[in-house]
């Protein structure tokens, strides 16, 4: 089934623009765009990293003589299962959405049954089964390619090029001040050192896996989404082999189009404008201290001029 199966893998620092994009795919007609964030992480995840990073944002490890049940359930989905499941108190209550969360149980173990267990077969078996139970689901006709996201997967590229021959990497990332500023509007946010480490740590993975595979990792600019999505989603789907699409203009939810993006993520007008007034929002010593902090990437990005109101 790996060999087979073909996975854009969406990851992005938090308030990086995963979302956004990742909504902005989802009308295409070439892709199975996975609804939520797709958390296919487990908790049998335990790396140097564990401590940073919450592992149901991770790639999945799942344990040697578990049964295909088992490791279904291990997933963590969280947005996906409670949806399913408890969607009186799912912040995606408002949209329908028809997945029997334990027929897509039974249909994983069908496929992983007829695939073997591996990482790779699993989290293909996980995808698959999504669409094949979700009974509202807008098909063309025409999908190809499914597509998850997961905030700062980036970090797991090498385990997810390995796993999936099929599976290709999209790294976004947004500028550290306008992000930063929306980390602040939540109850609570992270401390400014800690999210700076973190943000760069997800762009030195992201260099690093495009420098080894540059045929399979991109990395895409949020400011880019927001300016012309057609455009800047071009060369990503150029490389799965799918023709660009006017849906990529509008972002969407099953076909349906969104005012806002929010709740899928913090940003709720995808636009330049709104994206740089979220960054004047910052104090003049924060900004001096955020392009202290992520000073070595401001240039490849080109967001040094993010640094001044």
């Amino acid at each position: 089934m790996t060999q087979e199966f073909r996975l854009l893998m969406l990851g992005a620092m938090y308030e990086n623009g995963g979302n956004t994009t990742h909504r902005f795919l989802d009308g295409h007609p070439g892709l199975f765009t996975y609804p939520f964030e797709s958390q296919i992480g487990t908790r049998l995840v335990n790396d140097a990293l564990t401590s940073m990073f919450p592992v149901k944002y991770r790639w999945p490890v799942f344990s040697l003589d578990a049964t295909p049940l088992q490791d279904y359930r291990a997933i963590i989905d969280e947005e996906g299962k409670v949806r399913a499941r408890t969607p009186h108190v799912s912040k995606f209550r408002h949209m329908p959405f028809d997945m029997n969360d334990d027929a897509r149980a039974a249909r994983y173990q069908h496929l992983v049954r007829a695939s073997g267990r591996s990482t790779g077969n699993n989290v293909a078996a996980f995808f698959r089964a999504t669409f094949d139970v979700w009974q509202d689901y807008r098909r063309s006709g025409r999908e190809q390619v499914h597509v998850g996201y997961s905030p700062i997967i980036t970090v797991d590229a090498e385990a997810i090029l390995t796993a999936l021959p099929g599976a290709q990497v999209l790294h976004v990332v947004r500028n550290p001040f306008s992000a930063y500023a929306d980390t602040c509007r939540r109850p609570v946010p992270m401390a400014l050192r800690d999210y700076m480490q973190a943000w760069c740590l997800n762009q030195y993975h992201a260099l690093l896996a495009r420098e080894r595979h540059p045929g399979r990792v991109h990395i895409i600019r949020t400011e880019d989404v927001m300016a012309d999505p057609q455009a800047a989603l071009a060369t990503v789907l150029r490389a799965l082999g799918l023709e660009d699409d006017p849906a990529l203009a509008t972002p969407s939810w099953n076909g349906t189009p969104l005012q806002e993006i929010y709740p899928w993520g913090t940003i709720r007008q995808a636009t330049p404008e709104a994206n740089r007034a979220t960054a004047a929002e910052l104090g003049a010593e924060t900004r001096a201290e955020i392009a202290r902090m992520t000073w070595q990437y401001l240039d490849v990005f080109d967001y040094r001029d993010f640094a001044t109101p």
